[in-house]
């Protein structure tokens, strides 16, 4: 006598109860429509207007602006990230006379507009002419570019610095123990172990740091140096259409787009081993 035993296959779970259409729900599509139908009007002005006089006359301006924002915040992302190595490791030791120089330049740098930095550094270099001539650095403080580069690296590193010391906190501290148990030296633990964990923590941060930076850019404008919204104030000084700034803005969100899905590619590339 054989028995036979029948397989009972679960239920396919029941389909989702229609929603009710709320206020919220409404108010939510209503704004979704305005913004396509904003997008789509943009999209056709802009087209309608790749010809135009203005697009002739100006693009290559804009493309030396372009440049010199790209300029811009590589320079000052690479010099603020190596200011910021020393400045993490002082905010993270124990000793006062490393941590309190460190706590006070990121308080400092962080507390304040990076406008007003950049205008104490510019403008205010001219009031120390005399001993800055002295001592052979009014060629660099008598400079917008050098002023800029100056006071965009410092305010960067205090971010950097604060974006590194979390991340170097949130190895475990057994990595350090495990380490000194091989017998390795601290110096070699952090910068072969700890630090490489930390880069890979801080990616999405640093990621958010580099765009901040590229719309921090315009504030180089005010200062005489010819970025892409000091290109398109001159633009629309000479010629009084506001499409000068529409443009503007496209190229700002085409940088940014760019920078964002280069770094997403990067972050899949180096996390690839602790994606599942």
């Amino acid at each position: 006598m054989s028995i036979s035993l029948a397989v009972i296959s679960p239920k396919a779970p029941p389909p989702p109860r229609p929603q009710p259409w709320s206020s919220t729900r409404i108010i939510g599509h209503v704004l979704m429509a305005l913004w396509i139908v904003a997008g789509a009007t943009l999209l056709w002005y802009l087209a309608s207007n790749i010809a135009s006089p203005f697009v002739l006359k100006y693009w290559s301006d804009y493309l030396d602006g372009i440049w010199t924002t790209i300029q811009i915040v590589v320079i000052s992302l690479a010099i603020g990230f190596l200011l910021s190595l020393p400045i993490a490791a002082g905010r993270s030791s124990k000793r006062k006379i490393f941590f309190l120089p460190a706590y006070a330049y990121v308080y400092i740098f962080r507390g304040t507009p990076l406008l007003a930095q950049t205008f104490l550094i510019y403008y205010g270099a001219g009031s120390f002419r005399p001993e800055l001539q002295n001592l052979g650095l009014w060629w660099f403080f008598r400079d917008a570019w050098y002023c800029v580069i100056f006071a965009f690296s410092l305010n960067t590193s205090a971010y950097q610095a604060e974006i590194l010391r979390g991340a170097i906190q949130s190895v475990p501290k057994g990595q350090w123990e495990g380490a000194q148990a091989l017998g390795l030296s601290r110096p070699i633990i952090f910068w072969k172990i700890i630090l490489p964990q930390a880069l890979m923590v801080s990616l999405r941060p640093y990621g958010n740091e580099i765009i901040l930076m590229v719309k921090g850019s315009a504030i180089a404008s005010i200062v005489t140096v010819f970025d892409l919204m000091g290109e398109t104030r001159r633009a629309f000084s000479r010629s009084f259409d506001f499409q000068a700034y529409i443009w503007a803005a496209v190229f700002y969100l085409l940088i940014v787009e760019m920078l964002r899905q280069i770094w997403d590619r990067l972050e899949r590339r180096l996390t690839r081993h602790l994606q599942r």
